[in-house]
């Protein structure tokens, strides 16, 4: 999946629309010029400080599951496998048919979408985990 950074910026389409305004505006080249270097500054800091933004939101919540993994509590740690245990229970319940006729298929396909994404990142996670591990290995034996 790939994405263009400018489509995550709110910000973007205000500049190109004030970008053509500044081409249709009688002014000399060194002006205009000019106007859009501070427009593709204001871009570019724009889209900077988004990017800053989304790492701190993405490392709070690396650390809230780090947390959660390293603490006492066993609900504390078992609380994400226990509810990917039960959407899992659910989606097996319903594709033998024993859930009954009030689980409409909005909430299924809930349920199925919530599974997938939790599946997904456990797995990624895991095997994350094992390169991780491999790779110390690995590289302890060459420091060693």
């Amino acid at each position: 999946m790939s994405f263009d950074l400018e489509d995550l910026n709110p910000i973007t389409a205000i500049i190109k629309g004030v970008g053509s305004i500044i081409d249709d505006v009688s002014t000399s080249d060194e002006e205009r010029d000019a106007a859009k270097f501070k427009l593709a500054k204001l871009q570019y800091d724009s889209m900077y400080q988004m990017i800053e933004f989304e790492k701190t939101r993405l490392k709070a919540q690396s650390d809230i599951i780090v947390a959660e993994a390293k603490g006492d509590a066993w609900l504390q740690k078992s609380w994400r496998p226990i509810t990917m245990l039960t959407l899992m229970a659910v989606v097996v319940l319903h594709v033998l048919g024993l859930t009954g006729e009030n689980l409409t298929e909005a909430i299924w396909s809930d349920f199925y979408d919530l599974l997938k994404i939790g599946l997904g990142g456990y797995v990624v996670g895991r095997s994350g985990e094992k390169i991780m591990k491999n790779y110390k290995k690995n590289s302890d034996k060459e420091d060693g």
